[in-house]
């Protein structure tokens, strides 16, 4: 009987953007079930809730089949380990992300030998996109229609909407 393969990709999401879900398409190709894993920090001061953050995730992973929203709180590597994960996959958009994300695998490895970190670079078309850029441009109204899923363009909207001003809601 084969074994399943299984990867955990966390992320506050918040919010999930087009360069996210090029590596939730890719890391979907790549192992048998992938979760996607909300996660909570208290200390982080997010725009969205995580239950909203869940329900835009589970809204634009309807396409991967294979694909799941979870959230979790503490030490991502100890999450994937008792999911049963074999590996925990980091998206990198620029190589300055690198060394950050090199030593925070190395210290996974040491805390959960079992569990591997894989890298995956985003689409040159994407490497701009961040969240926190796209929560800036949706603060001022500005248009962020080639950076997210539209559920997530409504649910920024929402989010910055000023009553009385044209354009807004």
């Amino acid at each position: 009987m084969a074994v399943m393969r299984l990867a955990v990709y966390p992320g506050s999401f918040d919010p999930i953007t087009f360069g996210h879900l090029d590596i939730i398409e890719r890391a979907a190709g790549l192992f048998d079930r992938l979760v996607v894993a909300v996660a909570t920090n208290p200390v982080k001061n997010c725009l969205f809730t995580v239950e909203e953050r869940l329900a835009l995730l589970r809204e634009v992973l309807g396409a991967y089949s294979n694909a799941e929203a979870d959230c979790f709180t503490g030490l991502t590597v100890k999450y994937a380990e008792k999911s049963g994960a074999q590996a925990v996959i980091r998206g990198l958009r620029a190589i300055s992300d690198f060394e950050n994300e090199f030593m925070m695998a190395l210290t996974n490895k040491k805390l959960v030998p079992s569990v591997e970190t894989i890298f995956l670079m985003t689409r040159a078309e994407y490497s701009f996109i961040s969240s926190s850029a796209v929560r800036e441009v949706a603060s001022f109204g500005g248009c962020v229609r080639d950076m997210v899923p539209v559920p997530v363009e409504r649910a920024l909207r929402a989010k910055f909407a000023r009553p009385g001003v044209p354009g807004d809601g």
